[in-house]
């Protein structure tokens, strides 16, 4: 349908040759009287810009010439007796063959009785849900509900191994395209690491992510479910290897001064072997934390990154002489602001596997002594040598059931943790040295 100059109804020949100019215009327009448009008359009737008029293609298909002046395609259409329009988009952005396309799936949408503006919004919708269902989404949504649960440390643990190891791999998958396979290439590439304990847990938060997606509807099956069985079964005699004897840890502590170990590392570990605390307090500890010019010096450990969270108050660890004065020519070399030891990958703060690494590999300690060891051997000496062992658990933040014990963390019992840290901070340094410096110190004293 084409609205013309009514003066062009006024040229010779009245209403014939009105009629007959009317016609040889369309030709002209259209490129013939077959009724298809072309590109050059397309852009002459644009050139018009006459606001409301219209220029068919045939099928329902034509420009509109809009109010801001643009050409826009529309389609006219009718569904359960009611003529309506569907809007395609402007030329020439949407091109006359882009918008011949759409009016065949317009009408491949009316054969079925579906209006094609209805299913439109209906894609759009689900185009809309697929592009929020990326694994990456899900998964953040996922910490998130997590994070009222968990502690901090197990939190953010948890979210870096992610980002680590698995968002690379899967972040940008759509959820529900994710397969079995997918994920178990994902978690074998990390068990090839040698860390079953890392890429276990990162399989049991996978499991999570995806029983989180089912239970939104955003995919059918859980993918992660099957993938246990590439991995070997763990250890079941659920004890860390540790060394229990001066001699072998004098023999450990010397051999990591001799190792080839990242300055961060290296002085993480003297802290883990000199508090007997958990690796992951180690690694996230921030210098915040630290009071080292007090009279007693301290490590103050918050609540929140503690593993028992029915205890009341904050984990205090008095640190010996030996570790403070460590400490502090650390502090003069980084600077004691943020993490105590900054990752040199540019992460935060280095991560538990580089500590676990460490004992592992470099200093040959696999299935003999790892970093948790520490605390075997802190509690099993101390109490071998006459501290009480209420004083032992309370210095290693166990839990307990015993309300008496909890009303012991104060006063006499945290001076008695004192004299605890001393003598362990002594015996080390004494087992470094070795038996033969020993010994020569004696004489000369």
């Amino acid at each position: 349908m084409v609205f013309l100059n009514p003066a062009l109804a006024k040229t010779s020949g009245g209403i014939i040759g009105g009629i007959q100019a009317k016609s040889n215009w369309i030709k002209n327009m259209v490129g013939g009287t077959s009724g298809k448009l072309t590109d050059k008359g397309i852009k002459s009737f644009i050139a018009r810009k006459v606001i409301g008029s219209k220029l068919a293609d045939g099928q329902g298909l034509y420009l509109l010439i809009t109010r801001a002046k643009t050409a826009s395609w529309r389609i006219k259409y009718r569904i359960e007796g009611k003529e309506k329009s569907y809007t395609i988009g402007t030329y020439p952005q949407s091109s006359l063959a882009q918008a011949r396309l759409e009016l065949k799936e317009v009408k491949a949408s009316l054969n079925k009785g579906r209006d094609p503006v209805v299913a439109r919004r209906i894609t759009m919708a689900q185009a809309a849900a697929h592009s929020e269902s990326t694994f990456r989404a899900v998964a953040e949504e996922w910490f998130a509900m997590k994070e009222k649960e968990w502690s901090l440390t197990h939190h953010t643990k948890s979210k870096r191994a992610f980002e680590r190891d698995i968002y690379k791999a899967l972040g940008e998958l759509p959820i529900e395209s994710i397969t079995p396979s997918v994920i178990a290439k994902a978690i074998e590439t990390i068990n090839k690491r040698d860390v079953l304990e890392t890429a276990t847990r990162i399989l049991q938060h996978l499991n999570g992510v995806f029983r989180y997606a089912q239970a939104k509807g955003l995919c059918e099956i859980n993918s992660a479910a099957p993938v246990k069985e590439i991995l070997p079964r763990k250890k079941t005699n659920g004890h860390m290897p540790a060394l229990l004897d001066w001699n072998s840890l004098g023999a450990l502590l010397r051999a990591a001064e001799a190792a080839r170990l990242s300055p961060s590392v290296r002085a993480a570990h003297r802290l883990l072997a000199f508090s007997a605390t958990r690796i992951s307090n180690v690694v996230q500890a921030e210098w915040k934390e630290f009071d080292l010019d007090a009279d007693i010096p301290i490590w103050v450990i918050p609540r929140a990154k503690m593993k028992d969270h029915t205890r009341i108050g904050d984990h205090r660890i008095p640190l010996g002489p030996q570790i403070t004065a460590e400490l502090k020519q650390w502090g003069k070399l980084f600077g004691r602001k943020g993490y105590v030891f900054p990752s040199p990958t540019g992460n935060q703060f280095i991560s538990r596997e580089s500590l676990e690494k460490a004992y592992r590999v470099t200093l040959n300690m696999s299935g003999k002594h790892a970093p948790h060891g520490w605390r075997s051997a802190f509690s099993t000496l101390a109490r071998d040598n006459g501290f009480e062992q209420d004083v032992v658990e309370l210095a290693l933040d166990h839990a307990h059931g015993n309300e008496v014990v909890r009303a012991y963390d104060r006063g006499e019992r945290f001076t008695q943790r004192v004299g605890l840290y001393k003598w362990w901070g002594e015996k080390l340094t004494q087992a470094q040295n070795g038996a033969e410096v020993i010994e020569l110190q004696r004489k000369v004293a």
